[in-house]
């Protein structure tokens, strides 16, 4: 809440989640271990993949330069972790109109053709 009564709303809600299919973890993974019995395995992944993400958000600015972040890791039922990421942006950089929207968030809905189950 001082967050948002020093700088304004959040411009940005981003949740990220791991994947236990992803290859780093994978390929790290004894014959017949699961991804949710390695806790230790998939929270260094997920972290190092967290970083690279903050990273791209908050020092590279490719949403816009942050006047204020936080960021916050839970832990599913399932064992895996995921993220969540409130970005106050400056001014300037604010989403405006559904064009600006458009920039940044893309939708698509599945070709009935090539993926009938979708």
């Amino acid at each position: 809440m001082a967050l948002v009564r020093k700088f304004g709303k959040p411009d940005l809600f981003i949740t990220m989640t791991c994947n236990s299919n992803w290859p780093e973890i994978l390929h790290e993974l004894r014959p017949g271990e699961e991804a949710n019995n390695r806790p230790d395995l998939t929270s260094k992944v997920f972290n190092m993949k967290l970083n690279a993400l903050l990273k791209d958000l908050l020092q590279n600015g490719v949403l816009g330069t942050a006047m204020a972040n936080i960021h916050v890791v839970e832990w599913q039922k399932r064992g895996l972790p995921h993220g969540h990421i409130l970005i106050i942006l400056r001014s300037q950089d604010k989403s405006r109109d559904s064009s600006d929207y458009d920039r940044i968030v893309c939708a698509k809905l599945p070709d009935k053709s090539t993926h009938p189950e979708l």
